[in-house]
């Protein structure tokens, strides 16, 4: 007898969420003669499946639940009438099915006929011929002739709904089976689709009978990969034709980590489906990931190097080897001239991590100083001094899977359906079965929306009071004794607790006392607080509402103590998890890129850590930590910081006060630039080195569940280098051997010198398709859930969090408070998405105001506003929305020409320096044009649009300042 007992390794039974339903309790039955044992709860078509008996199928699909409409899978039962579905009919024990004979062969022939006789008959030149399941269940079934056709068929004359960018709708070939409706409910949670009409008139529609574009379908392809025809169909295999073979790797954009098999045609890319044995996203995908990847054949990607003596001059196009060796050359002049100091480099969180560790490696070795610091700092640098201080590592606790057994799930400062799509939408469906939702956050965020089986609680706090809404719901836990006295008492240090609950305990942190200062009621704050610690499993899951504020680092470690006051870490459905923008945050820190830590969180002043790292790279470490990229910038403008190595992050657009950063990248004597396309920070760039995209190389991404996936390489890099050779080869020009001939030999170095990565290797990576850090003797497999016995600290540390009000508050002449965030369809500074058809839905950043600060400026929607803060002055388009609160205004930050950080000020975090995004005060008022800064900008865009477009080798490209 075959012995099926744990369905958890299936993909199928781990899409479904079938582990959590099913009993393990074995049933014994016989299917075919095949004697087999499954658990109970399993259907007869999955129990056949695992017995390798293959039952024809169209409505079913396995990352559906059951819904038996097609009938085409019918078996016979010994003992039962008819013929069951064998998608919604549960094993028994000693059931005997039989799934072919004649009759069952006649009966699944009929039916497909009658699919067949109500469908177009286009086989030959149907786009998805050889890619189609309603082709291949015909000849499964052995139909050969249709007798018949129903001429009412008025669908086959419906028209083509190309509206969106994307996929394409084609009604005629519709069979109505309603996978791709339960895809977008069940999968997305969006509920776009529907059925509309009855019997012959049953047809899907979008929306309210929408274009796909006008409805609130979000372009996730949910929809198109469960679509058994080419009723639903990329454009880009309608154009290029069925891809011929594909190669799985690793998105780039958010923190997700979702996995992909690029699918090729020859050596184009055709299209990203999302790869179901993905442990990060289980076959699911966002419009990003699974749209947007045309960036990489983008005619703007630099292709060649440039290099110029000083910014107002024109670029000339070089080879490899001269703009390695112009670049060293400055190197050594400004060293030579400046000191030692006077020359640092920034990591990128869109690198590998062997890009990543090479990069502060090439800083430490070859500029011989600890000068690096990264995007990842300006982000969620607070995460990891908060969750080092109190837990003792620097990373979340859980994996995304955990979400499904949260009772209650608090959100703060994050807004996951936008900026985390793929964990939004598993989020949304715990949503659907029942669990209680917090969202603490000063919008309303699409989340707030979901159809839900439990709570939903907004607490709409002002902007930068984090810390005081975190202290009142602790003071509401520890009053009403709804701590956990068993964990605390066995996991977390005595003295510290004491410390800290003497101090919650204290009225000025009772939500009453705070009700002034974070503009949410105490009964609320009282109610959500019961709502987190009554449950068994509360989680907290927060983004950069959280980390960049002045008291980010506090937020951080308030966040750590409510979830230790209440027990709520060390286990499946709870936990601190952080979660990260871009696709590497996480991979960036921990490959040391900071000043003061060497790869693992390792402080470079430990005498015993630099001792493993200079045998290794037979060099000297310098002790002391070096400069912040804030440091960096007020260095530059001083005189004594002169060349700076920048890959992969535009600093010009994404870091705080512009005309700041301006000025500091227009003092430095050399700036080399590595990136796909010549961005704002390349300006003032005296070399531009050609980056190579996640679809040019090889290496490994580590997403905010600490899972480190592989990226492969799909097609050779178009300027001829993946980046990781590029930053040995300037080694090697200063005089630093690297000697790598493939990134695993990096992973090999990483892993012999980081204790959370020593069991970490490409190998192992292949076998288990990833792996959770830490991975090491202790934990050979990985480490799925953090902190289930003790902490890397021994026990838990309790750190007391007082409310210091943010410098930057609201004046007579700045009324207002300007937070950002994301949206869907772009990411980040948009350099990708912006070179997509994303752009359709996201052309411009705008500012969202509450309508009663709108009439009481008379302002309507659409129009300009100028928003001014006390460091600059920028125009976005107004959108009126009661979204926000009255007080509060919003915008992105996707678009360089918006100007959003020409507005933000240089306030940061106490601790990391990671600057406070989301609280500026400005005051808005109607314009007629743009700011002098976008002027500015727009004049500068023009010139190098004209360039990218008429530019040649022997042309010098008119890109001065």
């Amino acid at each position: 007898m075959l012995n099926y007992y744990d369905p958890r390794k299936d993909a199928f039974s781990r899409d479904l969420g079938t582990p959590a339903r099913l009993s393990e309790q074995q049933v014994a039955l016989t299917i075919d003669g095949l004697e087999i044992s499954v658990p109970e709860g399993t259907s007869v078509m999955r129990a056949a499946a695992l017995a390798g008996i293959t039952i024809p199928k169209l409505c079913a699909t396995d990352n559906l639940e059951a819904f038996g409409s097609c009938r085409l899978c019918a078996v016979q039962i010994e003992g039962r009438r008819g013929y069951p579905a064998s998608c919604t009919t549960p094993v028994a024990e000693g059931m005997a099915v039989t799934t072919q004979n004649g009759k069952l062969a006649k009966l699944r022939r009929n039916i497909m006929e009658l699919y067949i006789s109500d469908h177009p008959l286009d086989c030959l030149t149907c786009p998805a011929n050889g890619d189609c399941e309603l082709q291949d269940m015909a000849g499964a079934v052995g139909l050969r002739e249709v007798r018949y056709g129903f001429e009412g068929a008025n669908h086959l004359d419906a028209p083509t709904d190309d509206s969106n960018p994307y996929f394409s709708f084609d009604a005629s070939k519709c069979i109505v089976c309603s996978r791709c409706v339960r895809a977008c409910e069940e999968v997305q949670g969006t509920f776009a689709l529907t059925i509309d009409g009855r019997g012959f008139d049953s047809k899907v529609a979008a929306g309210q009978d929408q274009d796909f574009m006008d409805s609130e379908c979000v372009s996730c392809g949910a929809c198109v990969q469960a679509c058994p025809t080419s009723t639903l169909m990329e454009k880009s295999v309608i154009d290029q034709g069925v891809p011929e073979h594909s190669v799985v790797t690793t998105c780039a954009y958010c923190g997700v980590g979702c996995s992909f098999k690029a699918e090729m045609k020859g050596d184009q890319l055709v299209r990203m489906v999302p790869y179901k044995g993905g442990d990060a996203n289980h076959g699911h995908s966002c419009v990003k990931g699974r749209f947007a990847f045309g960036y990489a054949t983008h005619k703007d990607r630099i292709k060649t190097p440039m290099i110029r003596d000083s910014i107002n001059e024109p670029w000339r196009e070089v080879s490899w080897e001269e703009a390695i060796q112009f670049s060293a050359r400055r190197l050594k002049e400004t060293q030579a001239r400046y000191g030692r100091e006077s020359i640092g480099g920034i990591t990128s969180s869109r690198c590998t991590n062997e890009e990543t560790y090479l990069v502060q490696k090439l800083i430490r070795a070859a500029f011989g100083n600890n000068n690096t610091d990264t995007c990842a700092r300006v982000c969620h640098s607070p995460t990891g001094f908060g969750l080092k201080t109190t837990l003792g590592e620097s990373a979340g606790t859980q994996t995304f899977d955990s979400v499904m057994k949260a009772d209650t799930i608090l959100v703060i400062g994050a807004n996951p359906t936008d900026a985390h799509p793929v964990f939004g939408s598993q989020m949304r469906r715990r949503l659907r079965q029942g669990a209680t939702l917090i969202v603490a956050d000063p919008r309303r965020i699409d989340l707030l929306k979901t159809p839900h089986g439990g709570r939903m609680l907004h607490l709409p706090l002002r902007p930068g009071t984090n810390v005081a809404l975190i202290n009142s719901l602790a003071h509401v836990v520890v009053s009403e004794g709804l701590e956990d006295q068993a964990f605390i008492g066995a996991r977390c240090e005595s003295g510290a607790y004491q410390a800290w609950r003497g101090f919650i305990l204290e009225e000025r942190n009772s939500p009453e006392a705070l009700e002034s200062v974070t503009g949410v009621p105490a009964a609320k704050v009282r109610e959500a607080a019961r709502a987190y610690a009554e449950v068994h499993n509360g989680a907290i899951y927060y983004g950069l509402g959280v980390t960049e504020h002045s008291q980010g680092s506090t937020m951080v470690m308030g966040i750590a103590n409510l979830a230790m006051a209440t027990g709520n870490i060390g286990r499946e459905g709870v936990g601190v998890n952080p979660l990260r923008g871009q696709n590497n945050v996480q991979g960036s820190c921990d490959m040391g890129s900071f000043p003061h830590e060497l790869p693992g969180y390792q402080h470079v002043a430990d005498p015993a850590v630099r001792d493993r790292f200079e045998a290794v790279w037979k060099v000297k470490i310098d002790d002391e930590p070096g400069l912040r990229i804030p440091n960096m910038f007020d260095s530059a403008i001083a005189g004594t910081f002169k060349a700076l190595y920048v890959q992969g992050e535009d600093i010009a657009q994404s870091d705080p006060n512009t005309q700041h950063v301006q000025a500091a990248l227009t003092s430095l004597d050399c700036l080399i630039v590595q990136d796909i396309f010549l961005n704002e920070t390349a300006k003032y760039a005296h070399v531009l080195l050609p980056g190579s995209t996640f679809l040019e190389k090889n290496g490994t991404f580590t997403n905010a569940e600490r899972r480190i996936n592989r990226v492969r390489k799909v097609m050779p890099p178009v300027a001829g280098k993946e980046d990781w050779e590029v930053t040995q080869d300037l080694a090697n020009a200063l005089g630093y051997p690297m000697n790598y001939s493939h990134p695993s030999e990096i992973m090999d170095e990483i892993a012999l010198l980081t204790p959370t990565f020593t069991g970490v290797s490409y190998t192992k990576l292949e076998e288990h398709g990833s792996i959770q850090w830490p991975c090491n003797e202790s934990h050979p497999d990985g480490t799925p859930t953090m902190h289930e016995v003790d902490f890397p600290i021994g026990k838990g540390h309790f750190a007391v969090t007082e409310y210091v009000p943010t410098e930057e508050r609201t004046t007579r002449r700045f009324p207002l408070l300007l937070t950002t965030g994301r949206i869907l369809s772009q990411y980040n500074v948009g350099a990708q998405t912006r070179r997509t058809a994303n752009s359709q839905w996201h052309d411009e950043d705008v500012l969202e105001i509450h309508p009663s600060d709108a009439e009481l400026r008379g302002i309507r929607d659409g129009d300009w506003l100028g928003v001014s803060s006390r460091v600059g002055h920028t125009v976005l388009r107004c959108r009126i929305s009661d979204r926000m609160q009255p007080g509060v205004v919003y915008t992105t930050f996707h678009h360089p020409g918006s100007g959003a950080n020409v507005i933000t000020t240089d306030s940061s975090d106490w601790a990391t320096n990671c600057p406070e995004y989301k609280v500026t005060a400005v005051q808005v008022e109607k314009v007629s044009q743009p700011s002098q800064w976008q002027q500015n900008f727009q004049d500068f865009d023009r010139r190098q649009k004209d360039y990218l477009e008429n530019a040649s080798a022997d042309e010098p490209a008119p890109m001065g300042k």
